[in-house]
């Protein structure tokens, strides 16, 4: 009998052993009992977390991740730099296909073709004079430049301001000459408005007179051809002005396939963001900002319009309605993270470029100056000033 026994202890021991692995499987829910949950975002919670288009790896962790690794020399290992060592960058014109971009430097004149991984090449070396705001402070490629490889760029003189056409290696062919010139208000800014025409914004040369002064280019915003002519359909076919009332412009901006365009401006008592409207009145702006953080470029699509700060070292992200008025809470982001913000533009391909201007003023890093390309930030919260 002893067999037997031993037998029915083997049966039973195996028999507990399946019942328990049986039991623990049990534990896993069946298909359809439970659904999936959404997986876990990978989304910052809080704060401005902007996000570089780069395929370097995102930091370790440790280093905070709204503030880039430090460089070294005019090394500087942060995903978002372009171009480093730079001088001031008075403004930015994006080259098809956005992978590159012309570049001028505000008190040299220089214009260089930047693109990551290869060394900037300068394509022309345009005179200016950098007082009283001026300098070179607008760039834009020409219409047709996929054929003619021709830009333009809003420069001050010793004796006034002018748009100049430029051919790599060739000297720069004044095209539109005699906006006044004064103690201030010499800032400008292009934009391809995306019919032909070229939309010039103009500072008032520091007297609000020239602004109201039908006759005079200053404080305005034009629409010239390629030669400086008023383009066809201005709202007067002899004039260049489509609207007047500017006063230290620093920004152009827009969506030009939907007619809408926006203007950073200096007024002195505040800074602004107008909506403009050709042919139409300046208006109130959309947004003002009483602590003054010195508006510099701008970038916009149909639902966004960014704003360079150059005094606050910041970006401001502003959502716009179809009538112009901002909605929601504007954003301040990447603030002191690159410094001191002076020019921007959108590139085709939907990400932002940024220039800075730390050596004039700010605080700059072995690095400065420097040109960035970035997705367009979001996050954070900011009231109106």
């Amino acid at each position: 009998m002893a067999a037997p026994n031993r037998m029915r202890r083997v049966l039973l021991s195996t028999t507990v052993v399946l019942s328990t692995l049986l039991a623990g499987c049990a534990q896993f829910p069946e298909e359809h009992t439970r659904p999936w949950g959404d997986p876990p975002s990978l989304e910052p919670q809080a704060g401005p977390q902007p996000s570089f288009e780069s395929e370097a790896p995102p930091p370790q962790t440790g280093t905070a991740p709204d503030q880039p690794a430090q460089p070294v020399g005019c090394e500087d290992p942060s995903p978002a730099v372009v171009a480093t060592c730079l001088d001031p960058i008075g403004a930015i014109a994006v080259l098809p296909g956005g992978t590159a971009a012309l570049v001028g430097e505000r008190a040299t004149g220089r214009v260089l073709r930047v693109e990551r991984g290869a060394k900037p090449v300068e394509l022309a070396r345009i005179p200016v004079d950098a007082s009283g705001g001026g300098g070179l402070t607008g760039l834009a490629l020409s219409p047709t430049y996929h054929e003619d490889e021709l830009f333009y760029a809003y420069v001050t003189t010793s004796s006034d301001n002018q748009v100049v056409r430029v051919a790599a290696g060739d000297r720069p062919k004044p095209v539109l000459t005699g906006i006044p010139k004064g103690p201030s208000g010499n800032s400008g800014a292009l934009l391809d408005d995306g019919q032909g025409a070229l939309l010039v914004a103009t500072g008032n040369a520091g007297n609000p007179g020239n602004a109201a002064n039908p006759q005079s280019l200053a404080g305005k915003l034009l629409r010239i051809d390629g030669f400086g002519n008023p383009a066809q359909g201005n709202p007067d076919s002899k004039s260049p002005v489509a609207v007047s009332g500017l006063t230290d412009p620093r920004g152009l901006c827009g969506t030009p396939g939907l007619g809408i365009y926006w203007v950073t401006d200096r007024l002195g008592g505040q800074d602004a963001l107008f909506r403009l409207k050709l042919g139409e009145p300046l208006g109130s702006p959309s947004w003002t900002w009483s602590d003054r953080p010195g508006v510099t470029g701008c970038a916009a699509d149909p639902s966004t319009v960014v704003v360079a700060l150059e005094d606050a070292a910041a970006l401001y992200t502003l959502s716009p309605a179809p009538d112009g008025t901002v909605t929601g809470q504007p954003a301040k982001v990447m603030e002191k993270t690159y410094g001191r913000f002076s020019a921007a533009a959108l590139a085709p391909d939907g990400l932002i470029w940024l220039g800075t201007s730390n050596k004039d003023g700010g605080a700059p890093i072995s690095s400065d100056d420097r040109v960035l390309r970035l997705e367009p930030p979001t996050g954070g919260t900011a009231g109106k000033d």
